[in-house]
Parts: C-alpha cells; sequence; structure tokens
C-alpha cells in the first residue's frame, strides 16, 4: 500500500497515473461505510485489473469532507493498493515514479500490518 498526497480530484490523480505508471486505473463501486446511526461515507475508488499484466491497482480516496477512511491517516488524501499475486513488482520503482508525477505532492510506503484502523478491511479484501 502506498500513501498519496495530491491536491488533485480522485478523476485527475487517476488519470496522472494512468499516464505515468501505463496503467488502465477507472471508476468502480466505491467503498461505503454505513456504521449504526452515523452518517453514511462513501470514498472513490479507481481500479484497474487488466489481464494483460498480473498486478491490479486500486486507487481509494481517503477524504469526504471532514471524514476520512483511515482516520489515523489523516495526512493522506488516497491509498494506492498493488495487489501483486505473483510478486513481480518493484515498489521502489512505482513510488519513485509517483513522486515524479506532477500533481503529487507526497508518497509515502504504508505496511498494512502496522496501520491500525478498523476500516482498513475496506481496502484489503
Amino acid at each position: 500500500m502506498i500513501g498519496i498526497v495530491s491536491t488533485e480530484p480522485d478523476y485527475k490523480l487517476s488519470l496522472a497515473l494512468n499516464k505515468k505508471l501505463k496503467i488502465s486505473l477507472k471508476s468502480a463501486h466505491p467503498v461505503i461505510i454505513a456504521e449504526g446511526s452515523g452518517p453514511t461515507m462513501t470514498f472513490s475508488r479507481f481500479t484497474d485489473s487488466e489481464a494483460s499484466h498480473s498486478l491490479m491497482y486500486d486507487l481509494v480516496s481517503n477524504r469526504q469532507g471532514k471524514n476520512f477512511l483511515l482516520r489515523k491517516l489523516k495526512n493522506i488524501d488516497y491509498i494506492f493498493r498493488i495487489y501483486n499475486p505473483d510478486n513481480e513488482a518493484d515498489p521502489g520503482k512505482i513510488i519513485l515514479s509517483l513522486r515524479n508525477t506532477d500533481c503529487v505532492t507526497a508518497v509515502f510506503n504504508l505496511d498494512p500490518e502496522s496501520v491500525k484502523d478498523k476500516n482498513l478491511r475496506y481496502i484489503i479484501q
């Protein structure tokens, strides 16, 4: 998982990532959280699971107004998840490419084991 800080809207960031990483992120079913009597929160999701490569990518918004998907990561705007069943990807190269993307302010390598947030289950399925 990679945390991305960007002021761009989700669709613009997904287009920039598509161009930079040569992938095809497309709008997908959002992450919807409806807990108890609280408000229903919807976080946008863009997915690429093309058969042409063995990697699957998810870009999920971490904020909706004043609400956060992962509250412990309030400084992160987007979660970029790379699912790699064959273990072929080099996360260092991907992070370097993301850091060299114009609309990205900062990039953080996130260890899912160290992120203690109950909503993480909505990203890692």
